[in-house]
């Protein structure tokens, strides 16, 4: 079955959503600048609260944007996360001081970019969780734009990616389709489920684990 990772949570009650929903994975963006930013006080609370509410609950993931790689793995070993996102300019130090709890988002802009990015920074096959997510790219804006990422470079790098993430531009409506072209591991979502940024819409994300499932 395919993971579904939602992404851009701020809220207790969203979290609840997408766990009751079937999401595998929720990520909380903490980089300031996103209209999804959560701070980590926040962050911390959401999660601990949802562990005590769900037997299972998702896998937490948080989101990083050059932020030193001691700080990120102070996360890892002291608080709440079980993996760290690095969405920003990292390279394959980064990955390697982290231990495979980390993995590296990609925005390539060429379909050779993506081979090239996706052959030094996915995480070996043997790591448990997400290996590498590919977003859309554009320009000077690290990720959450809405933009649809390229779906004939996505599915070339998921033959040589075991876990796949695909981001970008995902919705209810059109979930089904990327999955058939790409079969990713993992699908990504925020906007795409939401009434505004940083706030779910429980119709749109409930429409969309369905139409996941249903794949």
């Amino acid at each position: 079955m395919t993971v579904v990772k939602i992404c851009g949570t701020t809220s207790l009650e969203d979290a609840l959503l997408a766990a009751e929903a079937g999401a595998n994975l929720l990520g909380f963006v903490l980089y300031p600048p996103s209209p999804r930013y959560v701070a980590p006080e926040q962050a911390a609370r959401i999660v601990d609260a949802l562990h005590r509410a769900v037997p299972h609950p998702p896998h937490c993931v948080g989101v990083f944007v050059n932020v030193c790689a001691a700080e990120v793995e102070n996360f890892l070993t002291n608080s709440f996360f079980d993996y760290a996102q690095l969405h920003g300019d990292e390279d394959e130090s980064w990955l390697s001081a982290l231990g495979g709890q980390a993995f590296k988002a990609i925005r390539p802009s060429t379909p050779a970019q993506a081979l090239e990015y996706s052959a030094r920074l996915a995480l070996p096959h043997s790591a448990p969780g997400p290996h590498l997510l590919l977003d859309a790219y554009t320009p000077h804006v690290y990720g959450g734009t809405g933009q649809q990422a390229d779906w004939q470079s996505a599915a070339a790098v998921a033959r040589n990616v075991d876990h796949l993430l695909l981001a970008g531009g995902l919705t209810p409506d059109n979930v089904a389709a990327a999955i058939q072209t790409v079969r990713p591991w993992g699908v990504d979502v925020a906007s795409g489920v939401e009434e505004r940024p940083g706030v779910k819409n429980p119709q749109r994300l409930r429409a969309f684990l369905d139409a996941v499932h249903r794949c």
